[in-house]
């Protein structure tokens, strides 16, 4: 039974955990890995617990050295299989070499699913792509416009899926002591933004059609938009609905708003309201503001 994103958690992290426990794939293409279906009935009183004493999940967090979204994710992630599933992690990020030492790629978690006693490997993601073109000529691209979802589509489940079927793979897990077959499973979660005056964009057919949404904007498009209850999310804060005790200081959204346009660096906004209940504000939406050159790439 998934956790409700009603709840006002107190602890940011367990709030990205409690996301992850019930975030919608991006895409429904591939050995897809659905989390709900695995979880313990009682994962959300856990995760109440654990948001009143966080420290385990902590100091997961801060045993990694890079503060890259992606490795924070992975991170989380490990936490979730050993501590909510508490499913075995046999291995990580193991590097899949070449006899002449070329990386062909590498696989995120080796995990024994204790249910079924299959040996899996689990490749995860969290990504954010916006819809940008006309007609045929649509794509969905990333921040950085140089990340395509088709092409990771495309790479994560015909390559990092496939990593385990591979001859180089099969020899360096055997030299491990696992000589069983590996099943694949694929994670990636995250949110597709699309224009608020553009038609509805028209989704492959390997889309998830339950994806997370949001809106994204050209910065020059502002100017009619009450921006007032807007929060600039910094990452690992786009994992999730963002909750605050507060809204922003005045000046703060105006800054980071200004700053799209000053620096050329797409950023992400949560269009935040008051809660029912009266605990502060949660997210009802999230907007995209990008440098009106974007999707050209340098």
């Amino acid at each position: 039974m998934p956790p409700s994103n009603d709840h006002f958690w107190q602890t940011p992290a367990v709030r990205h955990l409690a996301w992850l426990c019930e975030a919608p794939s991006l895409i429904r293409r591939g050995p897809v890995f659905h989390i709900g279906d695995w979880l313990p009935d009682d994962t959300p009183d856990r995760l109440r617990q654990l948001d009143t004493e966080p420290e385990p999940l902590l100091r997961k967090l801060d045993s990694q050295r890079s503060h890259r979204l992606g490795h924070y994710f992975e991170e989380l992630y490990h936490f979730l299989l050993s501590e909510l599933l508490g499913w075995p992690v046999l291995l990580r990020n193991l590097a899949i070499r070449t006899g002449q030492r070329r990386t062909l790629g590498e696989l995120d978690f080796l995990v024994r699913n204790p249910h079924t006693g299959a040996l899996e490997h689990h490749e995860v993601a969290v990504k954010f792509y916006l819809a940008h073109g006309p007609g045929n000529s649509l794509r969905w691209y990333g921040p950085n416009a140089r990340d395509r979802l088709d092409l990771k589509a495309e790479r994560m489940v015909h390559h990092q899926c496939t990593m385990t079927g591979r001859p180089e793979t099969l020899a360096q897990l055997g030299e491990l002591g696992f000589r069983e077959p590996v099943t694949p499973a694929l994670v990636m979660p995250g949110t597709l933004f699309s224009h608020p005056s553009a038609p509805a964009p028209p989704l492959p057919t390997w889309v998830n059609p339950d994806h997370e949404r949001g809106c994204w904007l050209h910065h020059h498009q502002l100017a009619n938009l009450d921006t007032s209850l807007w929060m600039p999310l910094h990452k690992p804060h786009w994992l999730g609905r963002y909750q605050s005790r507060s809204v922003p200081a005045p000046g703060t959204t105006e800054a980071s708003l200004a700053a799209v346009a000053e620096t050329d660096r797409p950023t992400l906004f949560a269009q935040m309201q008051a809660r029912p209940d009266g605990i502060g504000y949660t997210e009802i939406n999230r907007w995209f503001v990008v440098p009106d050159s974007w999707p050209q790439v340098p």
